[in-house]
Order: structure tokens, then sequence, then C-alpha cells
């Protein structure tokens, strides 16, 4: 198991940031880490990598308690906080040489070469970081994190303020580091967790609110909407020997119902037979991720 937390609190004044959190994070997973702002992701992921403690709670990464082994536990992270922490002063190749030797690295050449390989920075590891762009400064940022080699990724908004060539950039890194290390990474992206993530968090007011695989958590949420299109405009009446929850008419011809009725498809052939009609589409519906986070956060 790379991370455990278990009924972690984080109080600030009068405040609770967290509320009795509690996860498990396996090996080899990369999971997305959504949430409204302030509802506590970032304070969560400090937590993790030892910046914050917390009120409560007792956390694990890879077996090990977070206080008893903060050092070791530090070893085993590559942090990437929402505000980057670069040094704009220094050359891209020279931050690097530094970070590897903070870490003890013995080989900082050779790693700090792999590094610029692995993350795009051939062309500006000449350049100071001031005058990298977002994406640039972003790959430094990912290039420090990794430096030491962890096994656990905390990356809090990697991708924030990217434009879409760089954002594709990014998450086909992620995806390829989430191969061989476990990767949590928060965002406000839902095409970034499908993309990337086998596995969703969702955190509302300090709250776990969800915590499975995307597509568990799609059925779990999954409406019983039914969308059916006649070749001919119906009326409402056409509807009345039917048990429905829900009844909406999306155009002359095309309605949305909710039902728990199992023969439902059966009963709506039959209706298209009355009406003289035929059955152009019948589906179920389902809920997409972005309406999925809005029920469950608000």
């Amino acid at each position: 198991m790379s991370i455990i937390a278990k009924n972690v609190t984080k109080i600030y004044g009068k405040q609770k940031a967290l509320d009795n959190v509690s996860f498990e994070i396996k090996k080899g997973e990369i999971v997305g880490f959504l949430g409204p702002n302030g509802a506590g992701k970032s304070t969560m992921m400090k937590i993790i990598t030892g910046y914050l403690p917390p009120t409560s709670g007792h956390i694990e990464v890879n077996g090990l308690d977070i206080y008893e082994h903060a050092l070791e536990i530090k070893k085993q992270i590559g942090y990437l906080p929402e505000q980057n922490p670069l040094y704009y002063e220094m050359y891209v190749k020279e931050f690097l040489e530094f970070v590897a030797k903070l870490y003890g690295i013995k080989n900082v050449t050779q790693r700090v070469k792999e590094m610029i390989d692995i993350c795009g920075l051939e062309i500006e590891q000449q350049k100071k970081i001031k005058t990298l762009s977002k994406g640039y400064k972003q790959r430094a940022g990912l290039a420090q994190a990794l430096i030491h080699n962890p096994s656990i990724l905390i990356l809090d908004e990697p991708t924030s303020g990217l434009d879409p060539n760089q954002l594709e950039e990014i998450r086909q890194l992620i995806k390829e580091l989430g191969k061989n290390k476990t990767v949590m990474f928060s965002t406000h992206i839902m095409q970034e967790v499908e993309a990337v993530c086998n596995k969703l968090m969702i955190i509302h007011r300090g709250k776990i609110v969800a915590s499975d695989s995307i597509q568990n958590i799609k059925n779990i949420s999954a409406s019983s909407s039914i969308i059916v299109e006649f070749s001919v405009s119906l009326n409402e009446k056409a509807f009345s020997k039917l048990s429905l929850q829900k009844l909406e008419k999306l155009s002359d011809s095309k309605w949305m119902i909710e039902t728990s009725d199992v023969e439902i498809s059966k009963k709506l052939m039959n209706i298209a037979l009355e009406n003289n009609a035929s059955i152009i589409t019948l589906h179920k519906s389902e809920l997409k991720l972005e309406e999925i986070f809005k029920t469950l956060t608000q």
C-alpha cells in the first residue's frame, strides 16, 4: 500500500479544512483528486508530504508513519506544489543540479541529463528559469520532483495555466510516469481525469464524498434516464399508461423519461406501434463526470 490516511482532521482556528478523512491509494494507481476551491485538496497533499501537521489522525506512506519516519518518507515522495518552487535566477540545468545535490544523489550529471530528457527540457536547459514559458516552468517543477526517483508523486494542479498543447504534453508525461510510480494529482479539468487516471477521489467541505474507479463512480451515480426518439410527433397522452418518475419533452418526437420499469423498452415499442411509428433511437443517458462532480459538491 502506498498511502493510507486514517481519520485525518485539520483545523485552522475555527475552520475545519479536513474532517475525519480516510482513504487508501495503492501502488501503481494514478489518482485524480478533485474538489471545489477550498475543499481541502492542497491541505491534504501538504499533510501527506509532511509540509503540514494534521490536527489529528494518522498517515502511512509505504508502510511508514509520517511522524516517526519523516525524513525517509520525504525521500520516497516527489512533490510539486501549486506554487511551483523554482529559483528564477538559476539556469534550468543549474537548478536541477542544485536539487540533486540536496538529495545526495551520487551521479548528479547523469541524473540531471536523464531528467532533462524525460521532461523535455533539452532546448531550455541553458536558459534562466524566469525566462521560461509557463509550460516549461511546470516541466522544470516536475523534473525537481522526480530527480531523486521517488516511488510516489504528489502533484498539486500540475497543468494549471497551460495552453492546450502544453496540457496534452504534461498529461502524457504523467500517464507515462504512472506506469512505474503511484501518482496523486489535483485538478479542475474533468477531461484530464478521464484521460489519465484509473481512480478518482472527490473531496467536498473537508470530507471525501467519492473514492473509486471512474467507471464505478459513474455506475453508482448513473442516471436512470432514458432518451427515446420516435419517427413521428407524440404528446404526453401517449405515455399516460406508463409508470414514470419523470417525463420531459426534448422535441416533438424525442422524450426523456425516468422509470424503474424493467419492461420499459417493450412498452415504448407498443407505444410506437399504437401510433403507427417506429423508434429511431433508444438509449440510457449516462451522467458525465462534470455532472457527477456538481451533484456531489453542491
